[in-house]
């Protein structure tokens, strides 16, 4: 069992910068493979970015390239998603999120744990 709280959220104008955490129980988190989602209002819920338990390998949603970047700290269970030059249309909930098998499979809806969101809004 992993249980994953998301921290970090809020207003932020335009051209911004916030840094989401994601801190998970479990002496396993490690062996998982970390991500974030978000789900802005009316609205599925998209992938963002993801990260191996090794850390070797990564993944991130074109719309947030160059600007968005998920790193995890192993060794205090969390996973972080630094967010540069915010846009109004990153406006979402972000939802933290973890999968026992690969990144593929998490962009593929195969999340087995799920955070309960933290808000973000971007706005002047």
């Amino acid at each position: 069992q992993v249980q994953l709280v998301e921290s970090g959220g809020g207003l932020v104008q335009p051209g911004g910068s916030l840094r989401l955490s994601c801190a998970a129980s479990g002496r396993t988190f490690s062996r998982y493979v970390m991500g974030w989602f978000r789900q802005a209002p009316g609205k599925e819920r998209e992938f963002v970015a993801a990260r191996s338990w090794s850390g070797v390998s990564t993944n991130h949603a074109d719309s947030v390239k160059g600007r968005f970047t998920i790193s995890r700290d192993n060794a205090k269970n969390t996973v972080y998603l630094q967010m540069n030059s915010l846009k109004p249309e990153d406006t979402a909930v972000y939802y933290c999120a973890a999968a026992a098998s690969s990144i593929a499979a998490m962009i593929s809806g195969g999340v087995d744990y799920w955070g309960q969101g933290t808000q973000v809004t971007v706005s002047s």
